[in-house]
């Protein structure tokens, strides 16, 4: 299985530049995503892990995906940059 980079803050795979954050000086971010991340700062700073959880079970479950990939996806979310204590 090929590794992927994920967005250290949803799990979000960053596999081409246009889903990629942002710095201020507006160079791309390696590690988050356009969605979390834009200009130097997360976009929604107050956010804790419970409702990231909630928002990609939100986000997923509009795409349509099986149950099991969203469970995979929520189950990463600690061991992320952006969550790990």
């Amino acid at each position: 299985m090929e590794n992927k980079i994920l967005c250290q803050s949803c799990g979000m795979p960053l596999d081409t530049e246009a889903v990629k954050g942002t710095e201020k000086n507006g160079l791309k971010n390696n590690e988050y995503c356009k969605y979390c991340y834009e200009n130097g700062a997360f976009k929604d700073s107050n956010m804790n892990l419970d409702e990231m959880r909630n928002n990609v079970k939100n986000q997923m479950k509009k795409l349509e995906l099986h149950e099991n990939a969203i469970q995979k996806a929520v189950n990463i979310l600690p061991m992320l940059k952006r969550w790990k204590s």
